[in-house]
């Protein structure tokens, strides 16, 4: 990769355009977790020490290209003062004379944070005259917006190839952690991938099977793997329009030699709910009014032996049905497997999506992880192999 990083630009006295993700969760105007917010302090604070004026842009929410206030970001300004310990000044637009007048009047030391991007409705449509305004207000381009880069917008896209450009800190450690794991891995390498549906992760599955050594599937998606292989499967959560594409996968994995792994016992449970009476049975076994709801012992026996080794590990999706209990059994058991053979510095380990970064907090292994991505679809999208606009107008 040839994108640059902060500490390759010359920031002294420099305005430097900066955009971060801060859509976060707010109830009755509280901030209810400020992780975003806390991962982009380290580019604002790094920009500031370096003699750099950092001006923050950001979306919030899906206003379509509307002004609505309960989307405003002003609304975030006591959150992030407090995070970067300095002042934080609000324009009430993101291009435009206030824009142009608060950049201008921008002193060392303090940060500007502007109004919601996609109030405007050329945000979202990378309109490149929108992008030219924007870079009216600074210097320099630095994308600290991972989870943003998979958007070709005006503020992610368009904007980093009219101004010098680099990555910030977090999209920096993204990258980095993403080019370990899937750009020049330690093999041997091993995939988890779980979810309900197998249509949502087509493409993923697909370009793993070509890049890694284990394929390790869980959640609904491994019961129409199941389907495919002609195994029952009783009620449970199923795409048995899909079992054909399921076949097609497990052919072209042995065409690549990447080792698949389906469960090889289940838990099975004849309602959705936590606590269920609930049985262990072969994957060959399921009785007819059954419900899969998580992998058994032996098949988490052989996942934990796959991971002792591997090198590399890419994690997203659950194993089962982790948010009850006691269906959170295989997932937290891989999960703190992972977590210890990190800890010993015997895998690299790599995990993101929504879901997964919940089970993972939820295990207790997280905070163990080589990384772990906040990005949702992007980190989806680059495991699918796809070019991230954001990330490709870096590499210039």
């Amino acid at each position: 990769m040839a994108w640059k990083t902060l500490d390759e630009m010359d920031l002294a006295g420099k305005r430097v355009l900066v955009r971060v993700d801060i859509n976060v969760p707010i109830v009755e105007g509280v901030v209810t977790d400020a992780t975003r917010i806390e991962r982009i302090v380290p580019s604002v604070r790094d920009i500031l020490a370096a003699g750099g004026k950092p001006i923050l842009l950001a979306h919030f929410g899906r206003p379509g290209g509307e002004h609505r206030e309960n989307l405003s970001l002003k609304q975030l300004v006591p959150t992030l003062e407090t995070a970067f310990g300095t002042k934080v000044l609000f324009a009430t637009d993101c291009v435009g004379p206030a824009a142009e007048l608060a950049a201008e009047s921008l002193l060392q030391g303090q940060v500007l944070l502007l109004e919601n991007t996609r109030f405007h409705a050329g945000e979202t449509k990378n309109d490149p005259d929108l992008s030219a305004r924007m870079a009216r207000l600074g210097d320099l381009y630095c994308n600290d917006a991972f989870s943003a880069a998979h958007r070709a917008h005006s503020s992610t896209e368009g904007l980093a190839r009219l101004l010098p450009a680099c990555a910030g800190r977090l999209m920096q450690a993204e990258l980095s952690a993403l080019e370990a794991a899937l750009g020049a891995p330690k093999r041997p390498v091993t995939a988890v991938v779980g979810g309900a549906k197998v249509s949502t992760k087509l493409e993923l599955l697909g370009n793993l099977v070509d890049k890694v050594d284990n394929l390790i599937i869980g959640g609904g998606m491994a019961n129409t793997f199941l389907v495919a292989q002609g195994k029952p499967v009783g009620v449970s959560l199923a795409e048995r329009i899909m079992k054909d594409t399921a076949a097609e996968i497990l052919e072209k994995a042995t065409a690549t030699g990447c080792n698949i792994m389906l469960p090889v016992d289940i838990v099975v449970a004849k309602k959705f709910a936590s606590h269920a009476e609930h049985d262990i049975v072969s994957a060959d076994d399921c009785p007819e009014d059954g419900m899969i709801l998580d992998a058994g012992p032996k098949s988490v026996a052989a996942i934990n032996d796959v991971l002792a080794s591997s090198e590399t590990l890419i994690w997203n999706g659950p194993l089962g049905a982790f948010e009850l209990e006691p269906f959170d059994a295989a997932t937290n058991a891989a999960a703190l497997k992972a977590a210890a053979l990190t800890r010993s510095g015997q895998l690299v380990s790599v995990a993101g999506g929504g879901d997964t970064v919940a089970a993972l907090n939820a295990s207790g292994a997280a905070g163990d992880f080589t990384y772990i991505s906040t990005a949702g679809g992007a980190f989806l999208e680059w495991m699918e192999g796809k070019e991230l606009p954001g990330v490709a107008a870096l590499d210039q």
